[in-house]
Formats: C-alpha cells, structure tokens, sequence
C-alpha cells in the first residue's frame, strides 16, 4: 500500500466509526415502568415508553427519566388541637407520575415532595385545631381521607396521581401521654373499688334480709302463740259463764267476730272495693261453720258440732 492510499484510508476509518458510534448511540433502552423524556435542540419532543427506542444523533438528547412506580413520601406534622394540647402526626403519602402527564410530572414541578409536604401541612392546620386530642385519635381515617382529596386535587395538575395517604399514628406529648395514662388508671381502680363496694351492699343486704326474715318468723309465731293462749283463755272464761257451752261453740263465736271484724276493716278502707255478700242468719252460721272446719281441718280428730 502506498503511502497516499494509507493517507486516504485513515481519515475514512476515523469518519467510518464517529459514523458508527453516532447510529449506535442513537439507539436507547428504557427499562419498565419508567418514562424518558426526549428533546430536540432543548425543546420537549416525546416521552419514550419501556423498550429499545432511537433517537437523531446530534438532535435529539435524553432530558431526563421519570419512574412510574408508586412512591412513598413520609411527613411529620405537628399541630395544636382545640384542648391546647401539641400533637405530632406521621403521615404517609403514596403517589405516582401519571403515564400519559409525564411532561407536567417532569416541567411543572422541580420538588414534589416539597410540594406535597405544603399541601399537606395546609390541610392538617385547616381540621386538626377544630377537634379535641379525643376526637383527632377518634377521626384519623376522616383526616387521611381530607388529606388525600386535597392532594387529588392540587396534584392532578402536576401529573401526579395520589394513590392513598395514611395517618399513621397521632403522638401527643410525653406528658401529656402519661397523665392520660394515669387517668385511665385511675378510672379502671374506680371501677373496680365501685364494684367491690356493690358486691359487698348485696352482701349485706342479703344478710339483712335473711336475718329481718327470721325475726318476721319469729315474730309471727310468737303472735300466734299470744292468740292461742289468748284464746284458751277466752274459752275457759266463757265456759264458766255460760253452762253447757263447749269449746266449739265458743271457737265458732269468735270466728264469726272476727270475720265481722274484718268486714268492718274493709268498708273503713277508702281504697276497698264493691263486696257483695250475703248476710242472712243462716249464711252467717255457715260461715262460721265454714271458719270452724277450716280451723278444726288440721286436727282430724276433733270434729264440730252436729
């Protein structure tokens, strides 16, 4: 080979491989789940998807690459609810760029995460002073729920999809967290010195009541007996005063005085109502006579007059 043909060839083969180099790094891969965006001279041209892609070597570049996946961005605020008592809330925001605003996603927003961080911020000062510290651990799904509809909202213009936000946790301060400890303490000890106190009434009461029963019994028998003997001595009495009378008449005579007793009891009652009874001279013997076998059932062996 001559010294001008070897002249010649070396610039061709230096042109050949920058020409080569050029088409091959014209071509690009973009992984899944991913979005590449590509410029021309600096202006926007298009969004690469997932694959081999090319682009016009010396024109177009790559700008940048956006990621499709859902996100997690962890914040921490901290506010004053209505009770004047500080509260620190974790929140957990998960979002995405939306496949078809990867151009807003990646032209209109330099820190989502700062972004997102105000939004949210916005949205806790704006529910969390209107609630006591009870009512925002009662409401933490209600509070989410505002958050992630004013983040749909806000971010939607950005390109930015908000997949689901979660309050992860309400975290009052040290101390206050230790007195509402000591206060549920102090109300479970109430609760069970109160039902020790119940048990212990029903105890007593129960032994009161036993106790007032047996003295009611003893009473009552003692009553009875005061009648008995009062009895017999009426007996005694009337048999020696009229000759002839047996003790069952004289049983039948005080049985039909204290049934006229008792009627009389009734009538005096304003509370008594209507009684219809008959009271000829023969109903009144039977109802003595009824009194008496009454009486005399118990004692078989006695049996009243014919």
């Amino acid at each position: 080979m001559s010294p001008g043909t070897a002249l010649y060839w070396i610039p061709a083969g230096i042109v050949g491989l920058v020409v080569l180099s050029a088409i091959l790094g014209s071509f690009f891969t973009v992984q899944t789940a991913r979005a590449v965006v590509v410029t021309r001279f600096g202006k926007f041209l298009r969004v690469a998807e997932a694959g081999l892609n090319w682009k016009v070597p010396f024109i177009d570049a790559v700008a940048g690459t956006l990621s499709l996946r859902v996100t997690q961005i962890n914040l921490t605020m901290e506010t004053k609810t209505k009770d004047n008592v500080f509260v620190t809330i974790p929140i957990s925001v998960q979002n995405r760029v939306r496949a078809e605003k990867v151009f807003d996603a990646f032209y209109k927003l330099t820190d989502p995460a700062a972004q997102i961080k105000s939004y949210v911020e916005q949205v806790i000062l704006g529910h969390v002073p209107g609630m006591t510290l009870d009512e925002v651990f009662a409401n933490q799904s209600s509070i989410a729920m505002a958050v992630k509809k004013e983040l749909d909202a806000d971010m939607a213009g950005f390109g930015y999809e908000i997949v689901n936000v979660l309050v992860t946790d309400i975290v009052p301060d040290a101390k206050v967290k230790s007195a509402m400890n000591d206060i549920n303490a102090a109300q479970r000890e109430q609760v069970a010195a109160r039902g020790a106190a119940e048990k212990l009434h029903v105890d007593k009461t129960a032994e009161a009541e036993a106790e007032s029963k047996a003295l009611q019994g003893q009473g009552i028998a003692n009553q009875r007996k005061a009648i008995v003997e009062g009895l017999q001595s009426s007996i005694e009495q009337f048999q020696k005063a009229v000759v002839g009378a047996t003790a069952q008449d004289v049983m039948q005579l005080v049985m039909v005085t204290q049934y006229f007793d008792t009627l009389k009891s009734i009538g005096e009652s304003d509370r008594t109502n209507t009684l219809f009874l008959t009271h000829s001279p023969g109903a009144v013997s039977d109802v003595g006579q009824q009194v008496l076998q009454s009486i005399l059932a118990a004692n078989p062996s006695q049996t009243p007059p014919k």
